[in-house]
């Protein structure tokens, strides 16, 4: 059971598997893109063509969908980034029990976007944890976990590869130790948890209050979506890629220290500044920080981020 691309490793670790994958469930087809044209999730893609069943339920707790998750009887049900919440009466189905791939090292980081909150976190380290699915939210017993270290150019895009792989291969082995007997399962310490929620507009917009390294991380956390933003000449500007400059200068937080062909658009944070070397104007395509300088004349002194949401 999963939909997006960081499903897809577990699945053809499981297609490679000796264990005979009897179905798919994945999210309905949904518009998407600018035309919003109407497309299948990447995990249905991958299955098409394998001839087993494709189930897409818009609601996977209704009677109905159970009842045909009863009449297949799986002895184990596998969750990755599945994108709905099963209740009891579909986690009590698989006599092997339910379990879900989740990307970070639980307790840490529960819920939907624990690959950005970690980067925007600044951590140096995550991982991927299989765990047996109860009903609340990443709370079940922990089968086995991997650490991943986060480098220090490390994107969300580049982490979300990196974590995808680790966490198929750790599922082979979860599920070669199930078949075995052999998992182990340990309860989880509630009182680490911390969480990482979905991301809403408002996490989006760039603090210059905030230090250099934190807006850079945060960069690196939205990358390569939703995207950071600021603001410029009551425009949104995205900024998608940047460079801590630890220099220490005297003005308001957000204010364009200076612009260098070549280079980009060097801007004042509370500690340090940041260079934005690759941006994205409202309506416009990604470009070089230096080009959208010169094209919508950026000089020093301009501030940046003066219209919050």
């Amino acid at each position: 059971m999963g939909s997006p691309d960081f499903a897809v490793p577990c699945l053809e670790e499981m297609f490679k598997s000796p264990h005979e994958v009897i179905a798919v469930v994945t999210q309905p087809d949904r518009p998407k893109g600018r035309g919003g044209k109407i497309r299948p999730t990447p995990v249905k893609v991958r299955a098409a063509g394998e001839g087993i069943p494709i189930y897409q339920p818009g609601k996977v707790n209704s009677p109905e969908f159970i009842q045909q998750m009863r009449e297949l009887k799986p002895d184990l049900a596998i969750v990755v980034a599945f994108g709905q919440i099963l209740k009891p009466d579909l986690l009590n189905i698989p006599p092997l029990g339910c379990i879900n791939v989740h990307a970070s090292l639980l307790p840490k980081y529960r819920g939907s976007a624990p690959i950005h909150w970690a980067i925007i976190n600044g951590e140096k380290e995550t991982g991927v944890t299989t765990m047996y699915l109860d009903p609340g939210m990443d709370t079940g017993d922990m089968i086995l976990a991997e650490k991943v270290l986060i480098a220090d150019d490390d994107t969300v895009g580049s982490l979300h590869d990196k974590l995808a792989l680790a966490g198929a291969e750790i599922l082979g082995e979860t599920v070669q130790l199930i078949a075995q007997g052999k998992a182990p399962r340990a309860p989880q310490d509630h009182e680490d948890a911390t969480y990482a929620p979905l991301l809403k507009r408002e996490h989006e917009f760039i603090d210059w209050k905030k230090s250099a390294r934190e807006v850079y991380d945060m960069v690196r956390g939205m990358n390569p979506w939703p995207g950071a933003y600021t603001t410029f000449n009551d425009k949104v500007l995205k900024i998608w890629e940047s460079i801590i400059d630890d220099e220490d200068v005297t003005g308001v937080p957000g204010s364009v220290v200076q612009v260098v062909n070549g280079k980009g658009i060097k801007v004042q944070c509370r500690k340090g500044c940041l260079w934005l070397s690759k941006v994205q104007p409202e309506g416009s395509r990604p470009m070089g920080a230096d080009a959208f300088a010169r094209g919508h004349r950026v000089e020093a002194g301009m501030i940046l981020g003066s219209l919050a949401p």
